[in-house]
């Protein structure tokens, strides 16, 4: 490979059941189950069949992964109005938090990264809060175009910080996370960012997409992931977001940063023709693997472990799990197992936050030294030949393969729009003689009520309207 790594310095999260990074690896070490029946606060779900011709329990749409007081924000403390943070969609307002919590978790102050080509890369897709907000006209102000676009949500953050580098918001569905990881570490490369944002925000404000995804057959019957098991039937909606800060290594030495992991290469296609718009091409996830580590200058045979897609449906699992096995099982060892795993048996499918789920899951498993179990796998799927293919589930808490050379680790994400990305991760040692920086404070938000009350109209809006 001819391109530096990217040490990844920085990680901001905010999962089901986890507030912060910290806790997100506590829920991943121990096993944590975060779904949960739809919040009382967030939709009535027995209201809802009254305007589907399914039944209820066969839509599978009381269960979902979801975030505490999404309705608390701080606006003053990002210079914004409390009129003006009533109009800005959570999802805004939930990424401006986490890009500030990824730098001060990396040890960037305000003063260095000022005017700097920081590039901010965010996986966005979801307009929930606008289309609640429109059914009340009253509702509607001067900042209703800037709060509830979605190209903002990567601006907003670059506005904030003085940022001149490139400021992408991006929509690629499930893959849309790890593809902004791909081109901020391609913005790296190119020398167009010093230092880049890159990660996705979700969050899940209203029924109606759910219900979609239901009549189309997605959801799971229980509302959980069961990514590999022969029951698998389906996924479970969840929300959350995840941002990391990006640099290249040899910077990332010098400043004396602590390094979660570095990436070595991603690469990025589209699946072309398949048996159907939303159907995953087998074809084209092996070649995405091929590129990736071609670009990363790994061979296939030296991957100890793979965070999947792994959605847990019938189609997606055993195409996924075969590309892989063939792509992985070139010039590996006799009786050398890859081990896999997916964070959707624990937090749900992010959908557009899915792929920084799984990438920051895999960051903390390097920096621990630890791979968490995938749940819910108790039978192995009957079409997939896991022996065969030299691939093993993780389903305990168990320490990194003990080896002289570093741990190279994988993770997938797929869209049902066709496009998939990869991501190549290595593990560093941590840097014993990190110097220690005056890293700017996050102080304690006083969150307001104003915010609240938007969410308030949207709920009564949908309680009176069923």
């Amino acid at each position: 490979m001819d391109r530096e790594p990217i040490a990844i310095i920085g990680v901001g999260c905010r999962f089901p059941k986890a507030q912060d990074k910290k806790a997100f690896w506590q829920l991943l070490r121990d096993g944590v189950d975060a779904i949960t029946e739809v919040p009382a606060e967030r939709w009535q779900v027995e209201c809802l069949s009254q305007l589907t011709s399914t039944d209820l329990e066969q839509q599978n749409i009381q269960w979902g992964g979801f975030l505490e007081d999404v309705d608390q924000f701080d606006p003053q403390f990002f210079k914004i109005s409390p009129r003006e943070a009533m109009s800005m969609d959570p999802q805004q307002r939930l990424a401006l938090e986490l890009a500030w919590e990824a730098l001060e978790d990396g040890g960037q102050t305000l003063d260095y990264l000022n005017g700097t080509k920081t590039g901010v890369f965010l996986g966005i897709s979801s307009k929930d809060y606008y289309s609640n907000l429109i059914e009340q006209p009253a509702n509607l102000d001067a900042y209703t175009g800037s709060g509830n676009t979605n190209c903002m949500a990567a601006n907003r953050i670059s506005y904030f910080f003085n940022f001149t580098g490139p400021s992408l918001s991006i929509d690629t569905a499930c893959s849309s996370s790890l593809v902004a990881v791909h081109l901020a570490c391609q913005s790296i490369w190119n020398q167009e960012s010093t230092l880049a944002l890159a990660g996705g925000v979700q969050m899940i404000l209203s029924p109606w997409m759910t219900v979609s995804f239901a009549q189309a057959g997605f959801m799971a019957a229980d509302g959980r992931c069961k990514t590999f098991d022969s029951r698998a039937d389906g996924y479970v909606r969840s929300e959350g977001a995840g941002i990391v800060v990006l640099k290249p290594l040899d910077q990332a030495l010098k400043d004396k940063d602590y390094i979660y992991a570095v990436i070595r290469g991603s690469a990025v296609n589209q699946d072309g023709h398949s048996n159907g718009l939303t159907a995953p091409n087998p074809r084209a996830q092996e070649a995405l693997l091929r590129e990736a580590y071609s670009k990363a200058g790994v061979s296939p045979g030296q991957v100890q472990y793979i965070e999947a897609h792994g959605t847990g449906t019938k189609l997606g699992d055993p195409i996924e799990i075969k590309a892989l096995g063939k792509v992985l099982n070139e010039s590996r060892s006799p009786g050398k197992y890859c081990t896999v795993g997916s964070v959707k048996t624990n937090i749900g499918h992010l959908e557009v936050a899915a792929g920084i789920a799984g990438l920051i899951k895999v960051a903390l498993s390097l920096k621990y030294a630890q791979i968490p179990p995938s749940l819910h796998f108790q039978q192995p799927n009957p079409y997939i030949p896991f022996d065969k293919l030299s691939l093993r589930v993780q389903t305990e808490l168990t320490p990194l393969p003990d080896q002289d050379e570093p741990v190279i680790a994988g993770v997938s994400a797929f869209s049902f729009g066709g496009t998939n990305a990869h991501v190549v991760l290595e593990e560093y040692p941590a840097i014993k003689d990190s110097k220690s920086k005056d890293k700017i404070t996050l102080p304690v938000m006083t969150k307001t009520v104003e915010t609240e009350q938007v969410l308030s109209q949207e709920n009564n809006y949908i309680e009176g309207e069923l």
